[in-house]
């Protein structure tokens, strides 16, 4: 998995450390970013709607199951479209997700969704056609934002890490409204993704 581009990273650490003594401290502890970005777009939709609403493991061991179920090297739209649905069920999946996959399988087969495409378009613009999908919201495009295309400047304000990271490190007294997670992240522009890549690491 490719690392975000090193000079980006170099900028962001000097722009975080000087813009923001809590995030200045928090690089000094942890060290240097090493977000990596996730080039198999299909599958790294695939795994956010398995991973949905259940353990890290129990999707871990889904999403093993899964990839182990179709005759290609990794997964795919055409690969996971030739599974009939007790195939799906079979490695664990619900019906609900299962309707989701298939939804994400036709927008992309379809030409609906172009995943190649998205590299050119807005974050916003990748936000819309990504949720037109069943079972992908709004944190789950974001972070297809974040990993997968490497946008720079991406906050998941309603994600519980960031959420608990910012109550640990600002010394809110209980998890910080959306309001109050862009306001602190205001100063990160235009790196909020390096900053909460950091977030997630104080709580990991």
């Amino acid at each position: 998995m490719p690392r975000l581009d090193p000079e980006l990273i170099a900028d962001a650490h000097n722009h975080l450390a000087a813009s923001d003594p809590v995030m200045a401290e928090v690089i000094n502890e942890i060290g240097p970013c090493t977000l990596n970005r996730q080039t198999n777009r299909y599958r790294n939709l695939v795994r956010a709607i398995v991973g949905q609403q259940i353990s890290g493991a129990a999707a871990r061991s889904v999403f093993k199951k899964l990839e182990a179920s179709v005759n290609s090297k990794t997964l795919t739209a055409d690969s996971v479209a030739k599974l009939k649905e007790g195939e799906l069920r079979a490695v664990g999946l619900s019906s609900q997700k299962t309707r989701y996959i298939r939804d994400l399988t036709d927008h992309v087969l379809d030409k609906r969704l172009n995943l190649r495409s998205l590299h050119y378009r807005s974050d916003d613009e990748v936000v819309e056609l990504l949720t037109d999908v069943k079972g992908i919201g709004l944190w789950t495009a974001q972070m297809f934002l974040m990993f997968s295309l490497g946008r720079p400047d991406i906050l998941p304000w309603g994600d519980l890490g960031i959420q608990v990271a910012m109550k640990n490190l600002y010394g809110f007294e209980s998890l910080p409204s959306k309001s109050e997670c862009l306001d602190v992240a205001q100063p990160w522009r235009p790196y909020a993704t390096i900053a909460s890549w950091y977030l997630w690491r104080t709580v990991d």
